[in-house]
């Protein structure tokens, strides 16, 4: 059983509002290709292949079926994952440490302008009797969520709508971001009500892209052609799956799985992380995630922190240098391959406007948004794994 894995290589498509000259199949392709050009490997010493895929975004049924040709992956294992691109990273993981496979493709993609109705899609993520009959909004549990995170926390609104202004500012650094434009409290606030208290700029806008990650044990990683991004550790969870016995105003799935991830890591505390990608689907997401993952002692010293500048890139603790959702776009199931992609970077020192001062250590944190509670933690590291 290998014990060390790291990523060994990354494609990636540049986000955009919609790419109506462009099928997923190019841009997997094109992900792909850059991917393996990055990993310096050929696509037959690849021995497995996971994409992350929502059936109804898709439009289409047993939607690994249409990945295969796009990746190289020709009379080859291929692994359908509905869920986020980060347990995807964890699923090639457990592949290569069972010792089934030595090299592992990890892929997922959005086509977000192709749905034209979202909402639709995702009423029928609620129950069929008690609650899609309500006819809201799904949004509005976010926006329930939030009234009980920030009466339970005593943070305020506007210092969730900072976060949309600190993470719009680091996008304008990326090249692969889709919504790098300049806010401010007030056109934040300004905004309308998209089901209070979340205001329009509050929420990310979908984005189309692509993301390839290539995973592999640790004698090739030994032999990778760009120094290799190590995984200190994984987790995944899934909080309440109703609506009327989940635990509001807390991220129990983050928590969860941060915490399997910090063991495996052998990290007593966030303290010792460097810098984090964490979801920021709704602007109070990012703050209620980082209290998940244990980073602050009190949840109100997030609210402090993000007022202080403490998230900043040049602050103390590092939170979504990307741009995060808000300011890259929300890509479906590829949203946490983007927050890899920022880690692979950093760690690389190839972050370029954005390159960090430290980071040897990075979290990436991902949700699958509302109804759902599920969520992903994967840090990486630019040592492998102590002991």
């Amino acid at each position: 059983m290998s014990e060390q894995v790291a990523i060994i290589g990354i494609g990636v498509v540049p986000l955009q509002p919609t790419t109506p000259r462009y099928s997923f199949k190019e841009m997997v392709f094109e992900a792909a290709q850059k991917a393996y050009a990055d990993a310096g490997i050929s696509f037959d010493e690849i021995d497995s292949f996971v994409t992350c895929a929502e059936d109804f975004n898709e439009g289409i049924s047993i939607f690994d079926e249409y990945t295969p040709d796009q990746l190289g992956c020709r009379q080859k294992p291929m692994h359908t994952l509905t869920q986020d691109g980060l347990h995807g990273i964890a699923d090639a993981l457990m592949q290569i440490r069972a010792g089934v496979a030595e090299i592992v493709v990890v892929e997922a993609h959005s086509k977000a302008s192709n749905i034209l109705t979202p909402d639709w899609l995702l009423d029928y993520a609620l129950d069929p009797i008690y609650t899609r009959p309500l006819g809201f909004t799904p949004h509005a549990l976010a926006a329930m969520d939030m009234q009980a995170f920030t009466h339970q926390t005593g943070i305020t609104p506007s210092q969730c709508a900072e976060v949309v202004i600190k993470n719009r500012l680091n996008a304008r650094d990326n090249p692969l971001a889709a919504y790098a434009v300049e806010s401010n409290r007030t056109s934040v606030e300004a905004s309308p009500y998209f089901s209070f208290p979340l205001h329009e700029e509050e929420l990310a806008r979908a984005a189309d892209g692509c993301v390839v990650v290539v995973v592999a044990n640790e004698t090739t990683a030994s032999k990778a052609a760009k120094r290799p991004a190590w995984i200190l550790g994984t987790g995944f969870a899934n909080d309440s799956p109703t609506i009327e016995s989940r635990r509001w105003g807390h991220a129990e799935y983050a928590r969860l799985a941060a915490q399997s991830a910090f063991r495996q890591a052998g990290i007593k505390t966030a303290h010792e992380i460097d810098f984090f990608e964490v979801d920021d689907t709704y602007a109070y997401k990012e703050l209620q995630h980082l209290i998940a993952l244990g980073l602050y002692a009190e949840p109100i010293e997030a609210g402090r922190a993000i007022e202080s500048g403490a998230t900043r890139r040049d602050g103390r603790t590092p939170v979504n240098v990307s741009g995060g959702a808000l300011g890259m776009g929300l890509p479906l199931e590829a949203h946490g391959l983007y927050r890899i992609v920022e880690l692979v970077l950093q760690l690389r020192g190839q972050a370029g406007e954005r390159q960090l001062s430290r980071a040897k250590i990075g979290v990436a944190q991902s949700w699958r948004g509302v109804p759902t509670t599920s969520g992903a933690v994967v840090i990486l590291g630019a040592e492998p794994p102590r002991g």
